[in-house]
């Protein structure tokens, strides 16, 4: 897909991640409508990062929590641009047990409704709009918390919830790649501990201890956290170069998942 002159939706987009996906494609020629709701400070500084771009953009205040509320977003997307090509589906909430603790009810059900629930919604009012597009694909993002869960280094980051959440991602995925063929494309982005998510720049990392970071790194193959360029580059390949991908799963944790074990030498044999 050329993304110059398409129509992006970044959800998450007022800072972090979500921010640095909108400023890529704005970049790129798309025009980008972008959400927040909370982090009012953020959210005006990444207004005035668009409008010093002089790109085509719509910012929107919206909480992803409430279905009416999502259908009037695309309601104004569709009024204002007609049309949808890119979708970044970047909400959840996850709670980083270093930070909240113990489960309480309230924090069980904002990870719910932010990281299950408001991803179905906005997929199932976007598609209709992508559809008639004719070309569009949509990237759900998700963590490797699925996998991992409250376990290892990842256990004072990772929260229950938030895992079992994320696992359930993969499932919608799955679904809304039957849904949408052929016209929409539709893929998972599973990130590991990068800047701003689950590391560095969250509210958790620096409540870690100097050698429970060094865990998390040591645990990763590649002995860092991601950055916004590598999680842009990603974005980017499955937006353009990815024509033949759809129902898949992209895991980008510099080999978390796989953990530290290393392979040993072949030894020489007997025979």
């Amino acid at each position: 897909m050329e993304i110059r002159g398409k129509t992006a939706l970044v959800l998450g987009a007022s800072k972090g991640i979500g921010k640095a996906i909108g400023l890529a494609l704005a970049r790129a020629g798309a025009r980008v409508v972008l959400t927040y709701y909370d982090w009012p400070e953020a959210s005006e500084q990444m207004q005035k990062e668009f409008t010093s771009l002089n790109c085509d953009f719509l910012a929107v205040k919206v909480d992803l929590r409430q279905p009416e509320q999502i259908a009037k977003l695309f309601s104004q997307i569709k009024n204002e641009f007609g049309t949808l090509n890119i979708l970044i589906n970047n909400i959840e909430r996850g709670g980083m047990p270093v930070v909240h603790g113990p489960y309480t009810s309230e924090q069980w059900d904002l990870e719910m409704e932010t990281t299950i629930k408001a991803k179905w919604f906005v997929f199932n009012e976007a598609l209709p709009l992508m559809k008639s597009s004719k070309e569009a694909t949509a990237i759900i993002f998700s963590s490797i918390a699925g996998i991992i869960g409250r376990n290892g280094p990842a256990g004072m980051i990772f929260n229950d919830g938030y895992s079992a959440a994320n696992r359930a991602v993969s499932s919608f995925t799955e679904t809304w790649a039957r849904e949408g063929a052929p016209e929409v494309r539709v893929n998972e982005l599973m990130l590991g501990f990068f800047k701003s998510r689950h590391a560095e720049g969250t509210r958790g990392w620096p409540l870690l201890s100097a050698e429970q970071q060094q865990e998390i790194l040591d645990h990763t193959l590649l002995g860092r956290t991601g950055s916004y360029e590598d999680v842009i580059k990603a974005a980017f390949f499955l937006i353009q170069d990815a024509p033949f991908m759809t129902g898949s799963v992209l895991k980008l944790d510099g080999g978390f998942t796989l953990g530290p074990d290393r392979i040993p030498r072949m030894p020489k044999g007997v025979l």
